[in-house]
């Protein structure tokens, strides 16, 4: 684009991981001042949460809570060594906060690499965890000969057939085998990436491609890499901290509600004019900025967070009806312009994207300890799923401590429902109208029933209720929105077509190959808008790995397949 690069401003909507990686691309690729940068956004947080309870009070759509000690994790976001080229590259340049003369990358690997993720409880049924060496044992996948075909079908399939699997589901696409659903392969993709029979098998096509590499590991996902505290703290705080010692502007609970545009003939042409917004910390007063044609506009078009609403140890969530905000902007525009998408598609059936999360906060080690015992392993190495559960239950421990706040004393382990609508095994209602408290005692039931002491688990009730600081729940009605069905064209362009200063930056635009509800994904989508906006070549963008073609990780994978 033509312009003076000094007197163009970049002005980013949301102030998730996207938008800061493409504020840190700007700077250290675009030779940008932080001056010429505005962030804007109704939380600081982002999907990438993790936070003390009383910080989330006081954010966008989040009520006053009658309990608001201890953390909150929102959700996991597990992060991938090999996989996560933009990531790691970017971070490389992100001063650590910790670690005087490190990068947020060196904080990362440096933690990883010293407490490797080793997962030897990964499912759990009536017996207890799956690890004993017999046919269920889950280092078997459990194919049969129709699973294999359909399943290597749909990973041969070239990219340029995509269109052929618009709008159907994974259990659309194995209709003509459901044992495929009985298998320990599914029970481990769906929980360990959040997949659901109703989504798309567009985007179980791309995950099978770009992880087939962890395919032959992922019954100890000893392919997660862990971040040394949340992800909040780990990335989005250092992120923030490099951007606002260079300049950028930060306007924290302020909500774009509107974009104006340039009116050109057959309006071909996309350019943004004016950004109109609400600030909702003061009465929700209106302004609007005026944008130059040669300025640039990053908008995060969809956010798996929005929406959510949360309770504690004693009040169920009331659930968030409004369509969530990001896409709320998106729809207007879409409605504007032909090329845009259908944010519809992804959130307007929260049947399909919906879950539970719950955080639980103790002032003690005891519950923690238990957990480990049962499940056979130490705190950050797991992810349990008891696919027994009619909600489907996973829970994640994370290594100790998960929050900087977090005292010597206190314990922090979070999980979650994919089925939120269904009745608990032993709480009988909805995983939805439970509090905090009935939550546990949900997850305490499951615990109980696998646990093989004498001296069982449930016997000890009270001295675990004791030791309870807060139980939060959230429901989260977008949590798997970017892998509801969709067609192509549903995703707008990073940067679309005839646009001179809008790009789209989120889980929710549209790439080759890279697969989505991954870091990767924003920091990609950030480095494409940048360097197609400032007329670097794409040819110069962070190469991505391709081990759908190493011959090596192909044997692996085909061995893992029959055993």
């Amino acid at each position: 684009m033509e312009g003076n690069i000094m007197t163009r401003k970049a002005y980013m909507i949301g102030t998730g991981i996207g938008n800061l990686a493409a504020g840190i691309y700007l700077i250290r690729d675009g030779g940008f001042k932080g001056e010429q940068i505005t962030m804007m956004g109704l939380e600081k947080h982002g999907a990438n949460d993790g936070d003390t309870v009383e910080a989330y009070e006081n954010e966008y759509s989040n009520q006053a809570l009658s309990n608001n000690k201890g953390f909150l994790a929102k959700g996991g976001r597990m992060l991938n060594e090999e996989t996560y080229e933009n990531l790691w590259d970017l971070l490389r340049s992100v001063p650590s906060l910790d670690n005087p003369g490190q990068t947020v990358t060196d904080d990362i690997l440096n933690f990883d690499h010293a407490h490797p993720t080793h997962d030897v409880g990964r499912l759990i049924d009536h017996n207890g965890p799956r690890i004993h060496g017999d046919k269920n044992d889950y280092r078997h996948m459990q194919f049969n000969n129709k699973d294999r075909f359909l399943l290597s079908k749909l990973m041969l399939s070239p990219e340029k057939d995509e269109e052929k699997l618009n709008n159907v589901s994974i259990a659309e696409y194995f209709a003509s085998s459901p044992h495929f659903f009985t298998t320990n392969f599914w029970s481990m993709w769906q929980t360990t990436f959040a997949f659901k029979r109703s989504s798309s098998v567009m985007e179980l096509r791309r995950y099978m491609n770009r992880m087939i590499l962890e395919f032959s590991r992922i019954n100890t996902l000893e392919g997660v890499t862990r971040t040394p505290y949340n992800q909040y703290e780990s990335i989005i705080l250092p992120m923030r901290k490099y951007l606002e010692d260079r300049g950028v502007t930060f306007i924290d609970n302020r909500k774009v509600v509107d974009l104006e545009f340039k009116d050109t003939p057959l309006q071909d042409d996309i350019v943004v004019t004016g950004i109109k917004y609400e600030q909702v910390d003061n009465d929700n007063e209106a302004g609007e900025i005026t944008v130059d044609e040669n300025d640039l506009v990053f908008d995060t078009n969809g956010s798996v967070t929005d929406s959510s609403s949360m309770g504690d140890f004693n009040t169920p969530v009331k659930e968030n009806m409004e369509y969530a905000p990001s896409a709320a902007l998106w729809k207007k525009a879409a409605e504007k312009f032909y090329s845009l998408g259908n944010p519809d598609k992804f959130f307007n059936d929260r049947t399909q994207s919906e879950w539970m999360s719950f955080t639980v906060t103790t002032n003690n080690h005891y519950l923690l300890n238990e957990i480990c015992r049962i499940t056979e392993q130490e705190p950050g190495n797991a992810l349990n799923t008891w696919i027994e559960s009619t909600p489907l239950m996973s829970i994640v421990v994370h290594h100790q401590p998960h929050f900087k706040a977090q005292k010597p004393n206190e314990s922090v382990f979070w999980g979650y429902f994919m089925y939120p609508r269904r009745n608990g095994d032993y709480v009988q209602k909805p995983i939805i109208e439970m509090t905090g408290e009935e939550m546990l005692e949900e997850f305490l039931g499951h615990l109980a029933a696998v646990d093989p002491s004498k001296d069982n688990i449930r016997n000890h009730k009270q001295e675990v209720m004791d030791s309870i600081v807060n139980v939060i729940p959230v429901h989260l009605p977008y949590a798997s929105a970017l892998f509801n069905q969709r067609a192509v064209g549903d995703r707008p362009d990073v940067v679309p077509k005839h646009s001179k200063n809008l790009a789209f930056i989120s889980q929710f635009c549209e790439m080759p190959f890279d697969m989505v509800f991954t870091e990767q994904y924003s920091f990609r989508a950030a480095q494409r808008a940048v360097y197609t906006f400032l007329g670097i070549p794409l040819s110069e963008m962070t190469k991505m790995h391709h081990y759908e073609k190493d011959p090596k990780v192909m044997a692996r994978a085909t061995k893992t397949m029959f055993r």
